[in-house]
């Protein structure tokens, strides 16, 4: 979608102007894992309008192959506007490490919208099976009933598929007429989920990390967002069991709330695609999203990888003394307590 972010605080009734960027949670994971020197390709449909033109160019500005991305000359690209203010639960905070704040609005215009009309006939099977990794996330499942049909196809395990990561991405305005049972069973397809505690709790009525992993034994790995508290992961051993992982989150001072769930993911998936353990792919998560949060807008500069690597090779008490502050990505020589300017 294109997303307008209002030209000062406020409520949308009083903000008078608004500046244009690029929002949608794929796209922004494919956009920081190009930009964190990965291959990444976005696959979707927008419209055949300057909105559409707009979307492409900019996820292709930041390395990201859109050359599965159709037009489609009927329907419109989505747009989204919101205040400056944190996003209200369930509307995208899912684990996203800023806490506090006025709570904002949000208002979709994508109802018969381009990405609204996938379906399994419009994406073709060789298209998502092409990467090493293919991710998903559960608002193209709430968008149509194409789009959830597109869902079950690419989270029925099937042999030779990619390994598919599926981050839940409960939104509650998409999900008003109830089905958010529906993402319980996508993600059960899928080998590794992203949710966040909070939006387990108002999806499922699930509470804490360990009940969330009883009603999602599936998944090889599991990924419970926590907020500024950290991250636990449960990751399948050979006898059946799980290793359970911790890892807290660093402090940040939070510029704007948003886009934090979709880098944390894009940091992990980096982790993962690395071969990193565990440990290391949590906080690689932390960084990105910390990335985010540090910018007003949904995607962040990942920190070059020498100096993210070296962060996330801190011990434990170095690990627990870091303050990320605006700029931090930019810093040249990682320091022992504080990564800022």
């Amino acid at each position: 979608m294109v997303t307008f972010v209002p030209s000062r605080p406020g409520r949308l009734a009083d903000v008078p102007a608004f500046s244009r960027g690029i929002g949608g949670a794929e796209s922004n994971v494919a956009c920081t894992l190009a930009r964190a020197g990965h291959t990444a390709r976005w696959i979707s449909r927008v419209g055949a309008d300057g909105f559409g033109d707009h979307l492409v160019a900019e996820i292709a500005a930041a390395g990201v192959d859109v050359s599965y991305v159709r037009r489609d000359p009927d329907r419109p690209t989505g747009v989204y506007f919101r205040t400056a203010g944190e996003r209200a639960l369930g509307e995208g905070n899912g684990g996203d490490q800023g806490d506090g704040g006025e709570l904002s609005e949000v208002v979709y215009y994508r109802a018969g919208s381009a990405a609204a009309a996938m379906s399994p006939g419009l994406v073709p099977r060789e298209q998502t099976w092409s990467g090493r990794v293919l991710h998903l996330t559960g608002i193209t499942a709430a968008l149509s009933d194409g789009c959830r049909a597109l869902l079950r196809e690419l989270t029925t395990r099937a042999p030779g598929r990619p390994l598919v990561s599926f981050d839940v991405n409960y939104r509650t305005a998409l999900w008003r007429g109830g089905g958010a049972g529906r993402l319980l069973g996508l993600a059960r397809g899928c080998d590794l989920v992203f949710v966040g505690a909070d939006e387990a709790g108002a999806a499922w009525g699930l509470r804490g990390a360990a009940a969330i992993r009883a009603a999602l034994p599936e998944p090889e790995l599991l990924v419970v967002k926590q907020g500024s508290a950290g991250a636990t992961a449960y990751a399948r051993r050979p006898d059946g069991g799980d290793e359970v992982t911790c890892e807290p989150a660093p402090r940040v001072e939070v510029v704007a709330a948003v886009g934090a769930g979709d880098a944390f993911a894009a940091g992990f998936l980096s982790g993962t695609l690395r071969g990193l353990p565990v440990a290391e792919r949590l906080r690689h998560g932390h960084l990105m999203a910390a990335a985010a949060l540090t910018v007003p807008g949904d995607l962040g500069t990942p920190p070059a990888r020498e100096h993210a690597d070296g962060l996330v090779a801190l011990d434990a008490g170095a690990w627990g003394t870091l303050r990320l502050a605006p700029g931090w990505t930019d810093a040249g020589p990682v320091s022992a307590e504080v990564a800022t300017p």
